[in-house]
């Protein structure tokens, strides 16, 4: 198959390396994705920087990135619904397909699952092999740059969908991407006032772009006395969540209003303590535990926002990259002073690394050998 340029997590330590590896081969249920353009996740910065989620997690070595959009190069034999030269992204979530939460609807919570970029090779590479059934199909027009963001979208538009958002008052806790996403998707879909909190200027900023009505920054001013300022003294009715702060999950559960809903995306990176029974159960709070996307639900949802143009993600592109500045790339996601940094895939003049000794690693399903 020949090789290709690929940004390896070599080492279980810190960093990463841009070298030269094999094409993946491409399986009978698989297609080879030419991919065009990758986006960083607050995902990839944790394997980056290699932190004990990334230890207990990831598979090394590895391509990582699962953010991404390209166009079909080759296709498996028993591959149906996909076709050469077709724009294409991905759903991340490998799943089994046969155990319970497969057949019950809730895939996106599959116990056997492997995560592409995590624990199966990923994108930030030339070329990327996907399952077929993990497919999904873009207009030819859309920008890849627009493209690669979906992944990133759905989290959010499921935060935002898990539950009533029409009329309410809806507080967003956090604006990294994914937050400030969810405020042009709230937005969209009938939201009355949305509040936007982060202890980080710039990203406030950009929350105002993306639609806030209020941004509120929790350094400088309690971030419950301003919900309940903005709200007649009543709390949010939606609370989301997207910080994973410990003080920031407690201080969303007090400002949450009596029956309000409260979907948590962030994730915190130790054990919280919580009052529950102030701030939960006599309040008579809804909690929704967010994860990926729900497969395929989301994806179709997040699509009718995009084609009818009622989001527009354009303003959350701050930074535009070549693969070879990776460490640039990553330093400045790690600063907090970006919205989505963007990865375009032209590696024909980067220099790389050759002739390093490769290793296999088996998938099960999934084969690869770097």
């Amino acid at each position: 198959m020949g090789t290709m340029i690929g940004l390896v997590k070599a080492e279980r330590a810190p960093k990463a390396v841009l070298k030269e590896v094999p094409i993946p081969h491409c399986g009978p249920d698989e297609v080879l994705v030419r991919i065009k353009a990758t986006s960083i996740c607050g995902t990839d910065v944790h394997i980056y920087k290699w932190d004990a989620w990334a230890e207990s997690t990831v598979v090394t070595p590895n391509v990582f990135g699962h953010e991404f959009a390209g166009i079909v190069e080759e296709v498996g034999s028993e591959v149906t619904n996909v076709k050469l030269g077709e724009h294409v992204s991905g759903e991340g979530h490998i799943v089994c397909g046969v155990c319970k939460a497969c057949r019950t609807g809730n895939a996106h919570v599959c116990p056997n699952t492997i995560s592409f970029g995590i624990t199966a090779p990923g994108c930030f590479a030339e070329y990327a092999v996907v399952k077929a059934a993990n497919v999904i199909h873009n207009r030819a027009d859309m920008p890849f740059e627009l493209g690669c963001l979906q992944d990133p979208l759905g989290n959010a538009v499921q935060t935002v969908l898990s539950g009533d958002i029409v009329g309410k008052s809806v507080a967003v806790i956090g604006t990294g991407p994914i937050g400030l996403m969810a405020i042009a998707v709230a937005k969209a879909c009938g939201a009355g006032s949305v509040m936007a909190i982060d202890v980080n200027p710039y990203r406030l900023r950009l929350a105002q772009r993306m639609g806030a009505d209020h941004v509120i920054n929790s350094a400088q001013t309690s971030m419950t006395e301003a919900i309940r300022s903005y709200t007649g003294g009543e709390g949010a009715e939606v609370v989301l969540e997207m910080s994973g702060h410990p003080d920031a999950i407690r201080d969303g559960f007090e400002a949450a209003a009596p029956a309000a809903r409260v979907s948590l995306l962030g994730i915190p990176t130790k054990e919280i303590s919580l009052d529950l029974s102030r701030h939960i159960i006599f309040k008579g709070l809804r909690i929704e535990g967010i994860t990926g996307r729900r497969m395929y639900q989301t994806w179709y949802q997040l699509k009718g926002l995009l084609d009818l143009n009622r989001i527009d993600l354009r303003p959350l592109i701050t930074h535009t990259f070549t693969l070879d500045r990776y460490e640039e790339a990553f330093e400045l996601m790690a600063s907090g002073q970006c919205g989505k940094v963007i990865f375009t895939h032209d590696t024909n003049s980067i220099p790389i690394q050759r002739n390093l000794n490769t290793e296999a690693i088996d998938y099960g399903q999934l084969e690869y050998t770097l």
